[in-house]
């Protein structure tokens, strides 16, 4: 149960009682509020004037706090039992209304609400509020829905010295008393409750000012003081403002907000959040040792994403969040369609649509082949769903989803839409229909049927080119097949292009493209009729749809041997994606994935693409090849990045992701002495920067392999006594293949005092391959915290949803999934009534578990019928292979609406994921690898493999 659920019902019928005009809100962080003895460490006094006008009626207030002290209606008070269920509840005569609520709140400690933190480094205090979907309930009394937009008048009484930024330009406090301060913002334009924001604490400020296309914006960055060393303002000040000229210019109005702040605050559980005007970044962004350009790109892109939201979702804000895609995926598309302009201005950086198509697109790929699929536009029927559809669909499903609609309508068409869009709806509420109507106008095109194939309809279709070739090599017939899965049969219009590649001077250039459209299940192209088939045939040339494609077996054969020739980077991306899904789809074994990669991802120039590859090899490592065989391909998998790190340039961004691989893939005792010796310094890499989160990576990954202990962790520690460093410590130790460190972690994770990003850390580093014997008395305590989670025991229920769905999907059993375990889990889940939120999550990482093992299936039958590997070696094998049953393994229904999300990894989020891009030389192909049925040899040391080249080596740089 989502705490305090809020369902779209009563949202709607809330909307049809009031309508807000203002609030007015103080929050008191001094400590010294005459309102009776309370802990100013946890708690904080708040208070809300809201003037609003009402038909005769029952409704309620929102309201998440200890105490309620004082309420008054139109000068009445109200009882105090008027707080029931984390509302107060309100009966209302017709018109004008005052409401004052005055209440004891609670600070957070998992990133939802105000969140408060204390600096290990110097013992400074931090606060921030983190609102969206609904907790601005916990910071002040509120209506919290989104299509009840008011003017905020925000003040704050604070140490007096302290930095106070709030959604408003920032003002000058008035001392109200000895070492306290009063900060009186002025009231914004009519926005959301879950975009206002406070931020508060002594956070060292940098300040400029815009002066643009977008208007005179006075701009502010902030963060801690013991990272100001890391704040690289000046990168960060040019990306924003290149993004108001290009956003300015494409969206035809200036920033709707007075003042632009960025604050980097700590334990921030997603990317960034688009608080009007004053937008709040996790502090992991202000980077404190050597990371790659991918990373600054990442960042930017952050940066951009969180810039177009003050149009897209601040200024017009979706009525309920099913119009969430509303706001992400158009921030999403705006973020790289931005970048791609910033690019061809200045002519540096990576292709941003290349990135998109490595790192995010794949993201919405497996989200939406998983049983929880739902449309872009999705059923959100309460609160529990909104917070599990910040996934790969909002984001960059539809991200994908608009950009083709720009290739159904045209660049500029859309941009007009989208200005009508904003000039109609500015300030309010806004649906999917208003957003068609705009396009529609502009384009002059009848939308309806792009809005129910690709908005209203869930599921990934698969592309393949059918062809017919005369002696020469000429295509005497060409079509292209489009199939969708059984669940989601929708066969959709694609705008889309196929490319022919060719060698010419020893590069894969593209020789010849035809862009076209397709619909239903084949459609020929006799526009390649005649020409001659090349070597590469790659359909969606451009990645102008979202579709998953197939390669020919020729084409495959070309990817497989060619792929460092291929010059563009958005088709090699394609092409990776294209083996990735392969694989995934037990099409392509292990093996063959990593001789492809290892074959191409020296000389690949992205390295969004370098960091994906690499991190897709270590999946399907550990979990689609064979149990019988992985030891062996991670033996080859060790010695192919070992070749890659000695032929990398010393310093190089490739050098950082070959060494970063390389730990996460030791298994040995000789790979570990080697991670052990850099770690005390020794036999470093030349170039190689053994800085702070370096040597964080090789601690947890020495940890999870047993070679050091619970004491080497806090020694290291000792070396990095920051909030990371403790943060890092924690992951380390949940690591360990030690019992003793196991139990602990598995307590932490579970434990209410845990720090969100502390309990992050350790459930994203609890399962480790090949730590059985110490894991498998977890796989019943899964189910035992799953169940307990689904009916809101042991405290549970008020538990915050990021804990919950760490617990849920960073704690599943992925590492010891057998079929035999598999078919214990489903006999388990047949057997218990779980929460729709609860069983949606679950079953995402039963489904995965269960991919796993047709991998697996599909592999084993290859190396029976060709035993010596070879690549393609599982294209004969069907893409289903017959597994255990799962119990209700059908789609969650649309009506149930049991979604899910920096992350990053962010996502985040991912939920997440950057010095300027710059334009890197093409590499030399690395050394040919040994195929997987070669024994793995290493007849020289292991350590020598390691060594960077002489620093007159001629070999070329992967970076």
């Amino acid at each position: 149960m989502y705490p305090a659920n809020i369902t779209r019902d009563e949202a709607a019928a809330r909307s049809a009682v009031v309508r807000t005009h203002s609030y007015q809100v103080t929050i008191d962080l001094s400590g010294g509020a005459d309102v009776g003895d309370y802990d100013s460490t946890t708690q904080f006094v708040s208070t809300s004037t809201i003037r609003f006008i009402s038909r005769a009626g029952s409704t309620e207030v929102n309201l998440i706090a200890d105490k309620l002290i004082y309420a008054q209606l139109d000068s009445q008070p109200l009882d105090t039992d008027a707080l029931r269920d984390h509302k107060i509840h309100l009966n209302l005569a017709e018109g004008e209304h005052e409401l004052t609520v005055t209440a004891l709140c609670r600070f957070s400690r998992t990133g939802e609400g105000l969140h408060r933190f204390v600096d290990p480094v110097d013992g400074r205090i931090y606060c921030y509020t983190q609102l969206e979907t609904a907790d601005a309930r916990r910071v002040y009394a509120c209506f919290e829905q989104p299509d009840l937009k008011a003017t905020f008048e925000l003040t704050a009484i604070t140490p007096d010295d302290w930095t106070v930024l709030s959604n408003s330009v920032a003002v000058e406090p008035e001392l109200v008393s000895s070492g306290f301060a009063r900060w009186d913002f002025a009231p914004t334009p009519p926005i959301s409750t879950y975009i206002t924001a406070l931020i508060a604490g002594s956070f060292h400020t940098v300040t400029d000012t815009y002066e643009g296309k977008a208007g005179r914006i006075p701009l502010t960055l902030a963060c801690r003081q013991s990272l100001v060393p890391y704040l690289d303002s000046e990168r960060l000040l040019s990306v924003t403002k290149a993004g108001f000229e290009v956003f300015a210019e494409a969206f035809g109005m200036a920033l709707p907000f007075a003042d632009y702040a960025q604050v980097f605050v700590p334990e921030f559980n997603a990317g960034a959040m688009e608080n009007a005007g004053c937008v709040t970044i996790r502090d992991e962004y202000l980077y404190r040792s050597r990371v790659t350009s991918a990373a600054y790109e990442t960042r930017d892109n952050t940066i951009l994403h969180e810039l177009a939201h003050m149009w897209f979702g601040d200024l017009v804000t979706m009525t309920w969040w099913d119009d969430l895609w509303l706001n992400e995926s158009f921030a999403e598309f705006a973020s790289h369609f931005a970048q791609e302009q910033i690019r061809q201005a200045t002519g540096v950086g990576d292709d941003p649509w290349a990135t998109f198509t490595n790192a995010r697109k794949n993201w919405a790929y497996r989200q939406d082949q998983l049983p929880s699929t739902h449309p872009v536009a999705a059923d959100m029927v309460d609160l529990e769903a909104v917070e599990l559809n910040f996934d790969g669909i909002t984001y960059a499903k539809g991200a994908s989803v608009l950009r083709q609609l720009v290739a159904f309508v045209g660049q500029d068409a859309f941009l007009a839409g989208v200005r009508t869009y904003f000039t109609k709806h500015a300030w309010g509420n806004t649906q999917l229909s208003d957003l068609l109507s705009a396009l529609t106008e502009s384009s002059g095109r009848d939308l309806s049927f792009f809005a129910e194939e690709w908005l209203q309809a869930a599921g990934v279709n698969t592309i393949r080119a059918e062809f017919e070739l005369d002696e020469a090599g000429h295509f005497t017939r060409f079509a292209l097949r489009q199939t969708a899965p059984e669940l989601w049969p929708t066969l959709r219009h694609h705008r889309l292009a196929i490319g022919l590649y060719n060698e010419v001077d020893g590069r894969l250039v593209l020789t010849s493209r035809v862009e076209t459209d397709i619909a239903g299940e084949l459609t020929e192209i006799p526009e390649l009729v005649g020409m001659a088939r090349g070597a590469l045939v790659l359909p969606n040339d451009g990645d102008l749809t979202y579709a998953k494609i197939r390669l020919d077996a020729d084409s495959l054969h070309t990817l497989v041997t060619s792929i460092d020739k291929l010059d563009s980077a958005l088709s090699r991306a394609l092409c990776w994606g294209a083996a990735w899904d392969m694989c995934r789809d037990a099409e392509l074994t292990a093996a063959d994935y990593v001789t492809i990669a290892l074959s191409g991802v020296g000389v690949e120039t992205d390295l969004t693409a370098v960091q994906a590859v690499l991190g897709q090899c270590r999946t399907a490592i550990d979990h689609y090849a064979p149990s019988a065989t992985r030891l062996e391909l991670n033996d080859r998998f060790v010695v192919g990045l070992a070749r890659l790190l000695k032929d990398a340039e010393p310093g190089s961004d490739h050098q950082l992701s070959f060494v970063r691989a390389l730990a996460s893939a030791a298994r040995s005792e000789t790979v570990a002495a080697v991670l052990q010796a850099w770690l005390d310094g020794d036999e470093v890499p030349s170039g190689l920067s053994m800085d702070t989160d370096l040597r964080w990576h090789l601690v947890t990954h020495l940890s999870r392999l047993g070679a050091i202990g619970a004491e080497q962790i806090a020694a290291e520690l000792a070396r990095d006594n920051t909030a990371r460093g403790a943060e890092r410590a924690a992951g380390a130790r949940a690591a360990s293949p030690l019992a003793e460190l196991k139990a602990e972690a598995w307590q932490l994770a579970l434990d209410e005092d845990t720090p969100n990003e502390t309990q992050f850390q350790i459930c994203a580093n609890f399962w480790q391959c090949d730590q059985e014997a110490t894991l498998v008395g977890y796989f019943t305590a899964y189910q035992d915290v799953t169940e307990a989670i689904s009916a809101g025991r042991d405290g549970w229920a008020d538990r915050s949803s990021a804990i919950r769905q760490h617990v849920l999907g960073l704690l599943f059993p992925r590492t010891l999934m057998t079929q035999e375990r598999l078919a214990a889990f489903d006999a388990w889940l047949a057997g218990v009534q779980l929460s729709d939120a609860t069983s949606r999550q679950v079953l995402e990482r039963r489904d995965d578990a269960e991919r796993a093992l047709r991998c697996q299936w599909a592999a084993e039958v290859a190396l029976v019928a060709h035993p010596v590997a070879e690549a393609l070696s599982v294209a004969e094998v069907p893409a289903v292979v017959e597994v255990a049953p799962v119990a209700e393994a059908q789609p969650v229904a649309e009506a149930q609406s049991v979604a899910e999300p920096v992350v990053e990894e962010p996502p985040v989020a991912e939920p997440v994921t950057e010095e300027p891009p710059v334009t890197e030389p093409v590499a030399e192909p690395v050394s040919e690898v040994p195929p997987m049925d070669e024994p793995i040899t290493v007849e020289t040391p292991l350590a020598e493999l390691f060594e960077a080249p002489a620093e007159d080596s001629s070999t070329s740089s992967g970076n």
